[in-house]
């Protein structure tokens, strides 16, 4: 687990670096930051799905995760929670920048490869390399939201700890297959939250985050009934 410490610490500071940015830009400079994020945003995701589909076993899977995981994540509102929550926290727009963060944090395959190869391997490598990624994203991000960007590292945390745990408990069942599907539904929530930073629509993307369990659930059971 230290390559997720070292992540976690990483995005810590480099949201304390952005944070200190943001207090001395001019809100056309903010304005301009959050058009160029967006615009990164969605390219990443755009970036993400033209890799991984082609690699795909089940081309229709991710369109039959992304509507049932709406459904279900519609119908507990997570949205909603999310939001109610995070303004506790901190007024503005701070909910719209947290959940992008934790979307760039956690759904990339770095995020989702490391902490396996490193329960699996004892390999720190993917957890480094993405932390050096998710530090330089953190400034970006915290220099256009601010400070709170910082709890995304909270949210990584358990991500990882979860990965890295069910990595050990049920090696057999996370496949590269897994994986591809897992990294093609990460990428179109990327895609959504860059579209949604830009004002191209208002994406309800948190109740998409569900879509992520379908293929599991079906890969899963597929193993279990050829076993």
């Amino acid at each position: 687990m230290i390559g997720t410490i070292v992540n976690v610490v990483l995005i810590v500071m480099g949201s304390m670096i952005g944070s200190v940015f943001k207090k001395g830009l001019k809100e056309q400079y903010q304005d301009i930051l959050m058009q160029g994020m967006g615009l990164a945003v969605a390219a990443l995701g755009v970036f993400a799905i033209t890799k991984h589909m082609s690699d795909s076993e089940y081309p229709v899977l991710f369109i039959v995760s992304l509507a049932i995981g709406g459904v279900i994540g519609e119908r507990i509102n997570m949205e909603g929670k999310f939001h109610q929550l995070v303004s506790k926290v901190s007024k503005g727009n701070l909910a719209e920048g947290l959940s992008t963060a934790i979307l760039l944090f956690c759904m990339g395959t770095l995020s989702i490869v490391g902490p396996i190869e490193s329960a699996l391997n004892g390999n720190q490598t993917y957890l480094f390399t993405n932390a050096i990624l998710d530090f330089v994203t953190s400034i970006v991000l915290a220099a256009t939201f601010g400070i709170g960007i910082a709890l995304s590292a909270v949210v990584l945390f358990c991500w990882q700890g979860f990965f890295y745990v069910a990595a050990k408990m049920v090696s057999g069942f996370i496949t590269p297959e897994l994986l591809t599907e897992i990294s093609i539904i990460g990428g179109v929530l990327i895609l959504s939250s860059g579209l949604s930073i830009l004002g191209v629509r208002k994406f309800r993307t948190i109740n998409l985050i569900p879509s992520l369990v379908i293929p599991v659930i079906y890969l899963v059971a597929k193993n279990l009934l050829w076993a």
